[in-house]
């Protein structure tokens, strides 16, 4: 009895000191796995929660930041964000998965056009930036990727998903001659029909924008559909610098507030707004949509002209 009550004493003296004896009190219990150890393969389709933590096909491990049906963790970047391991995981050597810079990542580029032409490279529009450093490096980074996304679902439904490069309705070709301009058109009467992202059309604005970037279109016409950062520059030109048929250029709606229903309007809003075509307005507005929840943020307020 004595020595049951020596060893009971002893046992909370030791305790409260945080010690252990083998044989008088249990080995402190192990500290928790570290959250990779035994962090799941990321599935498509899964349902996470937030503090989900997931090992990607590549290896390395995502935090579910917001509640999801299974987006993919490097595309999804509101949903999810590269997690460090503390402990027994490999951490991601590289926490920003789009070295371009551009708030668009390839991957996500990929997913916005599965079926683009080849010609219309990732490469080329981020090549392309440069000439416009003003764009998607403005505002708040909700700001820039709605801008993006803006851009991109214009874009989209100007080349039906990037697979267009030149105007399909070759009887249209002849009418972009303007003829009474001074500087004519020196590549032919019917060489300035619409081509690239935004299908550039008409000799005056080959010439505007040749002009803006430093490269005769106006005389070969053609660069626009064979030299795909040429191509990607003058959907830039007309986004950034053009105010079309609306009051403002598709930059100044998507930095300034207006809404992306400015933008549209920008670029065909004679032919599509107040009620002019409202299931074109309709494909803009729903790959924008889609596009911005792609990206991670909200699509923001006056979407339709």
């Amino acid at each position: 009895m004595l020595k049951k009550r020596l060893t009971s004493a002893l046992t909370g003296i030791l305790a409260a000191a945080g010690l252990a004896v083998a044989g008088l009190i249990p080995a402190a219990t192990p500290a928790a796995a570290d959250e990779c150890t035994n962090a799941p393969a990321w599935r498509a389709g899964t349902a996470y929660v937030p503090g989900n933590v997931v090992r990607y096909t590549d290896g390395r491990y995502y935090i579910a930041e917001h509640a999801n049906p299974g987006y993919d963790p490097v595309i999804s970047h509101w949903f999810w964000n590269p997690h460090t391991c503390s402990g027994g995981g490999t951490p991601n050597p590289n926490p920003n998965p789009n070295p371009s810079g551009f708030v668009v990542t390839e991957a996500q580029f990929n997913q916005m056009f599965p079926g683009r032409n080849s010609f219309y490279t990732y490469k080329g529009l981020t090549d392309a930036l440069s000439a416009f450093p003003a764009f998607t490096k403005t505002g708040s980074d909700t700001v820039r990727k709605q801008e993006a996304a803006a851009f991109l679902a214009n874009v989209s439904h100007e080349t039906g998903g990037l697979v267009h490069i030149v105007e399909q309705n070759t009887a249209n070709y002849s009418h972009y001659c303007d003829r009474t301009r001074p500087y004519g058109c020196p590549a032919g009467q019917s060489a300035y029909y619409g081509r690239g992202p935004i299908q550039l059309s008409w000799n005056f604005n080959y010439k505007a924008a040749g002009d803006h970037l430093g490269i005769d279109l106006l005389g070969n016409p053609s660069r626009v559909q064979t030299d795909p950062a040429v191509a990607w520059k003058t959907g830039l030109w007309y986004w950034n610098t053009q105010n079309g048929p609306g009051t403002m250029t598709g930059h100044a709606a998507m930095v300034n507030g207006a809404g992306f229903g400015q933008s549209i309007r920008s670029i065909n809003g004679s032919l599509e707004c107040n009620g002019g075509n409202p299931a074109q307005v309709q494909s803009r507005v729903t790959n924008y949509t889609r596009f911005a929840q792609l990206l991670g943020v909200p699509t923001g307020a006056n979407l339709y002209c």
